[in-house]
């Protein structure tokens, strides 16, 4: 037999009876063989202790034989001799495991404690003093020493204990249990020195929280505070936490000094991280509605909300950064807008003496927040986009206006809003035409018109948008300088030739000036045109100006001159609709049959039809019903015609059939009719 045979598995199906592991560990457990205990041996005379001890001995013996550095078999042997009552033997077996390991903590804990169950006192003290020497960085033997001598009421020795250890600069649980050993001994001066010392060694926020809580439980109210304030000044500000902080306000506020924890709190949410401050925010509002004014709340959320304006600032990306910076300086701009309202309050109330300083202060107060929106206005425009992106550009430039608009009006400095202006210009996009015309705006109201004009000059040389040319036009009208305004849109007219907002804005000016030769001279100038972008809007404009002057005769010839030019259904719509107005409706139906006329030519069905429907509204305002019914008789059908193509597929369109054609249609077969009953005639005959 192969041996893949004989590993085969001949029946796969699955056993009655499954075996679980839970059986398995339960079957474990029953079947376990019980421990055996030796029973309890009676010793009947002493040779059979002696043989007992010697039996024992030499079993701990052979144990630490075989296992010399375990230091469980050493304890356990000298644990049994001090049970024997046999300290002699017990602390030979001590040194013996000491000289194997003589820096272990546990043998020398276990030796110390064996003598002062034996009420070994003296010999205990010589182990604390032994173990101190050789392992003076272990604190439990240290305060157990000394916990020792305190017991003994030996305080002498334990203050001597302490010192010995003081001498090793310890952890700060040593320091603090040094002091409390006096606290207990009533030596309060000592603990304050030991306090001293301990902070000179191990100067720390709990080191100083310590000495100042000292200092307050006994009553000596200025030394907690110099505690307080010594640490602010020898610790590292990193180093200053919350809970500092939270402790020096609580003092101050135990001391009544509710200014001085405001200013705590203060200080502390300036010192410690973002994330932290929000603690110390609630901890001084929670203050603040408990013993101060309504103003001095509104401070702390104001603080607050700056912080949190200035956390997203740091996280926030190119885009949304200038949401950030609106939202910021539109908040600290209301600020201002506030106290000069309260200034204005003032004015109208009878002035006193107490009412003078607090307008005083208040407008200290504006000035100061003034110059904090100017300095967050300067931040803000610092920031340049770094992606080039017109909208970003776009939302960027309005810091710069809301600046200028700022700068004059809230600190009427109307020179800083110019250079505001002028830096914008040189900073932003060369096609932005809104900072010149600001600055433009603004140097006119400076009074300095030559700057106003070199402005607007430069503008037109670098930007050459229409508004900057209508912008400049407008000033100069309203200066009183015609020509200047003329000359203005001649140069736009210039630059933008084909452009007809360019023809347009001369035209309005002359229309406004009432110079109506100057008016057509512009106008047939335009449509003279050959390259005008939608010259529609120049004929338009030239046909409504005519006929606010009722010139009818003009107005016709500007229409037909535009329907030698153009057969768009508009054109003729407009003009029928002015005969029918102004003339007679049997002109206006003779535009409209133009029309028609023209579009049946070309087999225009489209424009033809919506003629007619034209025709028919016209019919209705100013017709008669019997010019109505005729008119509604002309409308199209519109009627479903399938085609076959080359291919054989179908198709489907929609036509225009007009009655007009059918009645011709329908005269063209009466005649065809006559013609071949004629013909049938003769042939009979």
């Amino acid at each position: 037999m192969s041996k893949a045979n004989a590993l085969e598995v001949k029946n796969k199906l699955p056993a009655a009876v499954q075996i679980t592991a839970e059986q398995i560990l339960r079957d474990a457990a029953e079947y376990q063989t019980k421990d055996v205990r030796a029973k309890n041996r009676i010793l009947q005379d002493n040779d059979e202790l002696t043989y007992y001890k010697a039996q024992r001995r030499k079993e701990f013996e052979d144990a630490i034989r075989r296992q010399r550095h375990h230091i469980g078999n050493w304890i356990k042997y000298a644990l049994w001799e001090a049970n024997q009552c046999d300290f002699k033997r017990s602390r030979s077996v001590f040194e013996r495991a000491l000289q194997v390991d003589g820096t272990n903590s546990t043998i020398w804990l276990r030796y110390i404690e064996t003598e002062l169950k034996g009420k070994n006192v003296n010999a205990a003290r010589n182990l604390f003093d032994r173990v101190t020497g050789l392992l003076p960085r272990v604190d439990q033997f240290w305060f157990k020493y000394a916990h020792f001598e305190q017991l003994l009421g030996n305080y002498a020795g334990a203050r001597a204990v302490y010192e010995r250890w003081m001498q090793w600069n310890p952890e700060d649980k040593g320091w603090m249990l040094y002091a409390k050993f006096e606290q207990q001994c009533g030596e309060l001066e000592r603990a304050a020195a030991i306090f001293e010392r301990y902070l000179e060694k191990r100067p720390s926020t709990k080191a100083f929280l310590k000495f100042a809580k000292f200092q307050e439980q006994c009553k000596n109210i200025p030394c907690a505070r110099a505690a307080y304030l010594k640490a602010i000044q020898v610790l590292p500000p990193q180093s200053l936490d919350v809970n500092f902080f939270q402790k020096y306000a609580q003092f101050e506020e135990r001391c009544h000094n509710y200014t001085g924890a405001q200013h705590i709190y203060q200080e502390g949410i300036k010192t410690v991280s973002i994330n932290e401050r929000e603690v110390l925010f609630s901890a001084l509002v929670s203050l603040q509605k408990r013993h101060c004014n309504r103003e001095v709340i509104d401070g702390v959320i104001l603080q607050k909300r700056r912080d949190e304006y200035e956390q997203l600032l740091n996280e926030a990306g190119p885009s949304a950064s200038l949401d950030v910076w609106n939202d910021y300086i539109a908040m600290e701009q209301s600020l201002v807008q506030l106290l000069n309202v309260t200034q204005k309050d003032f004015s109208a109330n009878p002035p006193s003496i107490h009412n003078l300083l607090a307008v005083g202060d208040d407008k200290q107060k504006q000035i100061q927040q003034a110059q904090h929106v100017a300095s967050l206005y300067e931040r803000a425009i610092s920031n340049l986009p770094t992606i080039d992106n017109r909208a970003l550009w776009r939302r960027y430039s309005y810091l710069w206006y809301s600046y200028a608009a700022f700068c004059e009006i809230q600190l009427a400095d109307i020179n800083r809003a110019i250079q505001v202006l002028q830096l914008a210009v040189e900073t932003l996009p060369n096609d932005f035409c809104k900072p010149w015309i600001l600055l433009a705006e603004a140097l006119l109201r400076n009074e300095d018109l030559g700057g106003m004009r070199k402005t607007l000059g430069l503008a037109i040389a670098k930007c050459k948008r229409p508004k900057i040319f209508t912008t400049y036009a407008q000033l100069e009208l309203q200066l009183g300088n015609v020509e200047r305004a003329r000359h203005v849109h001649a140069k736009y007219i210039e630059t933008c030739p084909s452009s007809p907002e360019s023809w347009l804005a001369f035209i309005n000016l002359e229309l406004f000036l009432g110079e109506r030769d100057r008016t057509r001279a512009l106008c047939e100038a335009a449509i003279a045109m050959d390259y005008l972008e939608s010259p529609e809007n120049v004929w338009n404009r030239y046909i409504e100006i005519e006929e606010q002057w009722q010139q009818y005769p003009m107005v016709r010839n500007i229409y037909e001159r535009l329907l030698l030019k153009s057969n768009h259904i508009k054109v003729y719509k407009a003009y029928s609709e002015f005969e029918f107005k102004t003339s007679s409706p049997e002109d206006g139906r003779a535009i409209v049959q133009r029309g028609l006329d023209l579009y049946k030519a070309e087999s225009l069905h489209v424009e033809r039809a919506q003629l007619i429907l034209h025709l028919v509204e016209m019919e209705r305002q100013y017709g008669d019903a019997e010019s109505l019914e005729k008119a509604r008789s002309r409308r199209a059908k519109r009627v479903l015609k399938r085609s076959k193509l080359a291919n054989g597929q179908t198709v489907e369109n929609i036509v225009h059939v007009f009655p007009d054609d059918e009645q011709g249609t329908s005269k063209m077969l009466q005649a065809a009719l006559r013609w071949k009953q004629a013909q049938a005639a003769r042939s009979q005959a």
